[in-house]
């Protein structure tokens, strides 16, 4: 039986990972300088101290990254570096205003895109804050977990989580107990998921030049999302389920009656009418190479007004329907209010971008554990991320060093 290793590129992918012992030595030399240019946003030396030993015990080879494995392989004690991280008194938004910037003076971009999207971690107990049977995105099902929300920056040069925000349930926003146990600060109410991730928008958006804001249907189907965003001036292009119902603006039907005024086309569903579309409306569009290479997609447009909570008629949207060209293809159906002008293959192309968070939060979960919680209170998650951030961060940089996926 044959091996991927008889291949005849074989020898030339091996060669593209090789990694010399001068590039490991950089690396830590890299690592010390990174490090020094975050320590100023912590308070006090021991912080500081405790600060670089989580960050270099994220990014070593532990099989679990938690403060205590950490701790034990520093040969520190483990209470202190615990307290640090669960209840630490340091600024969470001074590091990660300080991360963004770092982030834009290597990346910016205006035709970058913001991505906003969910992060849920399946739990046992319901000790930790903002626990609650929900919607879990790893699971596929509704479960036990704590959904946070994430930002991540995805320039044409390279990407990166900058910001993030744990969900709190109404139900465990109304709990005394709970956010006594978890330490809640009083200003913390319930806020929806799309709330969290325009405010993350609106927070990190005036340090990072950015053309558009995308993101599942999860915030595309609120159409709330979608006005305060028009309201903002940020241009998106968000999915939407299939189901949803749209008016095809450029086909208006004859008058009920002689003399009178053309009527709107019907209401149907964004699928239906995608499918009787016909096929010579449909472009083939190369999307720029990601971790799996380039991608060939077609997609179609329409300008239309979609339904929205109550009944109520939207504005008029770029209604762009997308579908790989696989074997077994997956459709997005999407909302955009990008004006006419804006060509198809850049709203197609803005749309791919939404992919680089995904791939951010799985190298996140691989490589700087940042799915290993020990944490239970409302700043220790907020600490948590933080550090998670940096270290993914380090990793994202000394990518683009090595120019490639080494």
């Amino acid at each position: 039986m044959s091996t991927i290793l008889e291949h005849p590129d074989a020898q030339a992918l091996l060669d593209q990972t090789d990694v010399s012992p001068g590039t490991v030595r950089a690396c830590g030399r890299h690592l010390n300088a990174f490090v020094q240019r975050y320590l100023p946003c912590f308070y006090r030396d021991e912080q500081r101290a405790h600060a670089d030993t989580v960050l270099r015990g994220k990014l070593t080879g532990l099989q679990r990254k938690t403060t205590e494995p950490i701790a034990s392989q520093a040969r520190q004690k483990r209470r202190p570096l615990q307290h640090f991280v669960g209840a630490g008194k340091w600024p969470d938004p001074a590091v990660r205003g300080e991360l963004r910037r770092h982030v834009a003076g290597e990346l910016a971009d205006p035709d970058a895109a913001l991505v906003v999207d969910g992060h849920g971690v399946p739990k046992r107990g319901d000790d930790s804050c903002g626990v609650w049977r929900q919607w879990c995105g790893r699971l596929g099902k509704v479960d036990n977990c704590q959904q946070g929300y994430v930002l991540a920056y995805v320039a044409p040069r390279g990407k990166a989580l900058v910001d993030a925000d744990l969900y709190l349930p109404a139900e465990r926003a109304a709990d005394k107990e709970h956010r006594a146990k978890t330490h809640v600060p009083k200003g913390v109410a319930f806020r929806e998921g799309w709330r969290i991730a325009l405010d993350l928008v609106r927070s990190c958006g005036p340090d990072l030049p950015h053309g558009w804001v995308t993101g599942d249907d999860e915030f595309g189907r609120a159409a709330a999302f979608r006005a305060e965003l028009r309201l903002d001036r940020e241009r998106y292009v968000l999915d939407v389920p299939c189901n949803t119902q749209v008016r095809d603006l450029s086909t208006p039907r004859p008058a009920a009656r002689p003399g009178g005024r053309e009527r709107l086309a019907a209401w149907e569903r964004a699928d239906a009418w995608a499918a009787r579309q016909p096929k010579g409306r449909w472009r083939t569009l190369v999307l720029p190479g990601g971790e799996k290479g380039l991608r060939r997609v077609r997609a179609l447009q329409q300008r239309v007004q979609a339904r929205e909570e109550g009944g109520a008629v939207g504005p008029s949207e770029r209604l762009v329907v997308i579908k790989s060209c696989e074997k077994k293809p997956r459709t997005w159906y999407t909302l955009s209010n990008a004006r006419q002008e804006v060509p198809l293959a850049a709203v197609v192309r803005a749309h791919a971008a939404r992919h680089g968070v995904e791939e951010l939060l799985e190298e996140g979960g691989q490589e700087v554990g940042l799915n290993h919680y020990e944490v239970r209170s409302w700043l220790g998650w907020q600490h948590h991320l933080t550090l998670s951030l940096l270290a993914l961060w380090f990793l994202q940089l000394e990518r683009l060093r090595l120019g490639g996926e080494k």
